[in-house]
C-alpha cells in the first residue's frame, strides 16, 4: 500500500508536464518532493516508534498517507498538488524503517534475508500495482480519478494491516533520549561498512528511479507513440523484481553478500546498456534486468544493514533509508536535466556513472569482509556456527 502510494504519479509525469505546463524536471519534483521529505523523516520515526511502538505508527502512517493520496486529487494547482505531495513524505516515513527494524526484532537471523526479500517483494508489487492502475485509469478518465481511487485502495489496505499484524513479540518500549539517539546514529556513521551500505543505497535507489522517471517520456513520445496504459503497463516488469529480491536475499545468505551485491550491481548496468537499443522490446529487456539486479542488491543491502548492526537497528535502517530516498529524491531530479539535454542517452550516462561509483564501493565492501576473514590455516568447525 505504502509503495503504490508513493510511486502511482511515476508513469503520470508527461501528463503533469501538458497539463499543468512544466517541463520534465520540475514534473519529477511530483516524487522527489515527497522522497526528500520522506529521507528526513525517516531519521525521526524509528526512534518516536522506540516510545510508540511499531505497529501504532506504521497504522497511522497508512492511514495519513491514504488519506492524503485522495486531498491530492482535488488540488487545483501544481504548487498545491506539491504541498500535498511533501506533507505526504512525513506520513509515509512511519512505514518503511519501521518495518525493516519489526522485521529485524520479530525474525531469526537465519531468516532474516529471506524475510527482507519478502518484504522488498511486497514493495515493488506495491509499486507496481499503483503504477499500473494509475496509467490505466488517467487513460480512461483522468489522473485525479486515479489518485482518488487509489487512496482508497490505501484506507481499505491501511484497514487489513491494523486487524492482521501481529503485534510486537521482541520489542520493548523505551522512554525518547534524543541525546542517546544522535550518539546511535553517531556510532552507525563511525562504522565504514554501515556508511558504505548507506552509500549504496543512495547510488542504486537513485540510478533506478531515475531509469523509470524518464522512461515514459521516452515511450509516449516518437517513435514509439505508446498510451499512457501501455506505459503503465511497461511496470509489469517488476514482477521480475519481486522475485529476485527474494530469491537473492537468500542466495546473498548462503554465497556471501559482498560478493551476491557486486554480481546484482553489475547487472543494473548491463541492464542500462541494453535500454540504448531502439526496439521496444529490447528496451523493456533491459528494464527488467534493471529491476532485476536492483531489488536484488536493495534486498542485500538492507538486510545487511540489520544484521551489521547490533545496536539501534531502527536507527541504522532509518539511515539507510535516507540515503536510499535522498538518492532517489536528488538523483532522480537531476535525471531530468539529463533527458532535456541528451535525450535517453544522457540519462543512461547519468544512471550508468551512478552504477560504476556503486560497483567500487560494492568493492571496498569486499575488501571489509575480506580484511575481516580467518586465515585458512586457523579455520575449523568453530568458523562455520551460526554467529
Amino acid at each position: 500500500s505504502t509503495f503504490a502510494l508513493l510511486y502511482c504519479l511515476q508513469p503520470l509525469m508527461p501528463v503533469f508536464s501538458r497539463d499543468f505546463h512544466v517541463g520534465a524536471a520540475p514534473s519529477s519534483l511530483s516524487l522527489s518532493v515527497t522522497t526528500g521529505v520522506l529521507a528526513v523523516a525517516v531519521l525521526v520515526t524509528g526512534s518516536l516508534s522506540e516510545a510508540w511502538g511499531r505497529k501504532p505508527m506504521m497504522v497511522v502512517s497508512l492511514f495519513a498517507s491514504a488519506a492524503l493520496t485522495i486531498m491530492s486529487a482535488l488540488v487545483t494547482g501544481w504548487h498545491g498538488l506539491l504541498a500535498v505531495r511533501a506533507v505526504e513524505g512525513l506520513t509515509f516515513a512511519g512505514l518503511p524503517a519501521l518495518a525493516m527494524a519489526y522485521l529485524s526484532e520479530e525474525m531469526h537471523a537465519g531468516s532474516i534475508g529471506l524475510a527482507m526479500g519478502l518484504y522488498i517483494s511486497g514493495t515493488g508489487l506495491g509499486g507496481m500495482g499503483g503504477r499500473l492502475l494509475a496509467a490505466a485509469l488517467t487513460d480512461v478518465a483522468s489522473w485525479r480519478v486515479a489518485l482518488f481511487t487509489i487512496g482508497v485502495l490505501g484506507v481499505v489496505a491501511a484497514v487489513m494491516f491494523w486487524r492482521s499484524l501481529p503485534p510486537s513479540a521482541h520489542f520493548h518500549r523505551r522512554a525518547l533520549a534524543w541525546r542517546t539517539l544522535f550518539g546511535s546514529f553517531a556510532a552507525h556513521l563511525r562504522d565504514a561498512r554501515l556508511v558504505l551500505l548507506f552509500v549504496e543505497g543512495f547510488l542504486v535507489m537513485g540510478g533506478f528511479v531515475t531509469i523509470y522517471n524518464y522512461i515514459s517520456y521516452r515511450l509516449v513520445a516518437p517513435p514509439y507513440d505508446l498510451s499512457q496504459t501501455l506505459v503503465g503497463s511497461i511496470f509489469l516488469v517488476y514482477l521480475v523484481g519481486t522475485v529476485s529480491s527474494t530469491w537473492i536475499g537468500d542466495l546473498a545468505g548462503r554465497k556471501g553478500r559482498d560478493r551476491v551485491l557486486l554480481a546484482t550491481i553489475a547487472i543494473m548496468l548491463g541492464g542500462v546498456v541494453v535500454t540504448l537499443a531502439h526496439p521496444l522490446a529490447i528496451v523493456i529487456l533491459g528494464l527488467a534486468v534493471v529491476t532485476f539486479g536492483f531489488f536484488g542488491a536493495h534486498s542485500v543491502a538492507s538486510s545487511w544493514v540489520g544484521l551489521r548492526a547490533q545496536h539501534g537497528r531502527a536507527q541504522a535502517s532509518a539511515l539507510y533509508l535516507f540515503f536510499y530516498y535522498l538518492g532517489s529524491s536528488i538523483a532522480g531530479w537531476a535525471g531530468g536535466i539529463f533527458w532535456s539535454a541528451w535525450g535517453w542517452w544522457g540519462v543512461a550516462g547519468f544512471v550508468g556513472a551512478l552504477l560504476v561509483i556503486a560497483l567500487l564501493v560494492a568493492l571496498g565492501l569486499a575488501a571489509h569482509v575480506a580484511a575481516d576473514a580467518p586465515p585458512l590455516r586457523a579455520l575449523d568447525a568453530s568458523a562455520y556456527a551460526e554467529p
